[in-house]
């Protein structure tokens, strides 16, 4: 096929297209539906694996989370054994400082389980805050620990167990609006604490847009909630010794749990590529399960073109009867029909892509923590299985046109 040909099929569909409107619009309503809806998901998926990736890899490239069991992705698929798992212990701590020699930093986290703790200061009042006990390396190793105004806790104010506090950007503003809150008390849980620093919202944070984080020191925290029990351990490993340091407090955690050397781990080392891999297995998995759930719309699409195609193939008898008496061969016939209902899913998949951009633009919008943005190979890949959808759902068509006698064609009325 020569390319003026090509051109003058493509300019012939355009044509037909342009006649028959809204007849066309209502042919590719499905593949505009189904592009559309793809390239939104898309765009939205592709912002928050984004989001999560930069909140994961914010912990830093040589940082460590140990806990019970895994950290991230997993916590509903917990087998029967993690889920009996005993809590680590802060003598854990204290082995691994000792031990492990490609650790730089060592620091605990005593956090309360299932249990919703409030906040005030005189008559305002916080709801369900998230409350720490966590030591001075937290705010060097975590990477979530930005000062705003005052000072972190020190390692001898929790070892003596000193009432005092660290709050985020939110209960600042919550609590303390138009005032400064260092040397103020705050009441957390019925307990009083002094209020000796504030800290920026982190750019990249589990805690989302908001920061209703409350850090007290490790050992005062033990004191005030002597019930709390569940303890993770955020370790720092000397640049380059990550696998290294991986292996030690492997060893160490499994000497100190008496875990015998033909029984798995009985708790979970999480670093920050690997909760992005996880992370993104999860993402891959549900655009996999929108991808097919939205080609319903494209298939409904294809089926209302073939249908299209077959009326206008009827319509056109008497024209492709004439095309054929002065000289287009079967091929010529084929091609001009399959290049009208590519033409005709193509515009549809432009269509498409334009409802998932200002899907896109909306989600921005709603939620400026997300950052939805249309990616190149779902555009590039949009317009492609649209032109498909119309060259597969278009041969029976094209085929039967191709097929047709011309004398037969020419009495045709």
């Amino acid at each position: 096929m020569t390319k003026r040909a090509f051109t003058n099929g493509l300019l012939l569909a355009m044509e037909t297209i342009r006649t028959h409107k809204m007849r066309a619009f209502l042919t590719v309503l499905g593949v505009i539906i189904g592009t559309g809806t793809i390239i939104g998901v898309a765009a939205i998926l592709s912002g928050f694996d984004a989001s999560m990736t930069s909140v994961l890899r914010s912990f830093g490239p040589n940082s460590i989370i140990v806990f019970k069991f895994p950290v991230g992705f997993h916590v509903g698929n917990m087998t029967p054994e993690e889920r009996t798992r005993k809590s680590l212990t802060y003598d854990n701590v204290l082995h691994l400082r000792e031990r492990c020699p490609a650790c730089e930093d060592v620091s605990a986290m005593l956090f309360i389980n299932n249990n919703i703790v409030n906040a005030k200061y005189m008559g305002n009042d916080m709801y369900d805050v998230n409350l720490l006990g966590v030591e001075e390396g937290y705010s060097r190793g975590s990477g979530q620990v930005d000062i705003h105004l005052g000072r972190f806790f020190t390692d001898e104010e929790s070892h003596r167990r000193m009432p005092v506090a660290v709050i985020g950007a939110d209960i600042e503003k919550g609590l303390y609006a138009n005032m400064d809150p260092i040397g103020k008390t705050i009441t957390v849980g019925g307990h009083e604490f002094l209020v000796i620093g504030t800290m920026l919202r982190p750019a990249a944070s589990f805690f989302g847009d908001t920061d209703n984080r409350i850090l007290l020191p490790y050992g005062t925290m033990q004191k005030m909630y002597p019930n709390a029990r569940d303890n993770a351990i955020v370790v720092t490993a000397v640049n380059g010794k990550l696998p290294a340091a991986l292996d030690e407090v492997r060893a160490i955690l499994r000497i100190d749990r008496r875990v015998p050397y033909d029984k798995p781990d009985t708790f979970a080392l999480s670093t920050a590529e690997q909760m992005v891999s996880d992370f993104h297995q999860i993402t891959a998995m549900t655009f996999l399960v929108m991808a097919v759930l939205s080609s319903i719309g494209l298939l409904v699409g294809g089926i209302g073109v073939m249908n299209i195609m077959l009326v206008s193939v009827t319509e056109r008898t008497f024209e492709i009867g004439i095309r054929k008496a002065i000289g287009a061969r079967r091929g010529d016939i084929l091609v001009q029909f399959l290049i009208e209902a590519a033409a005709l899913t193509g515009l549809g998949g432009i269509i498409g892509i334009i409802f998932g951009w200002v899907i896109a633009l909306v989600t921005r919008l709603v939620f400026p923590s997300l950052p939805a943005s249309v990616p190149a190979w779902a555009a590039v890949s949009g317009i492609a299985v649209s032109v498909a959808v119309g060259l597969f759902f278009g041969i029976w068509p094209a085929n039967k046109a191709a097929r047709l006698d011309p004398v037969v064609a020419l009495r045709y009325e």
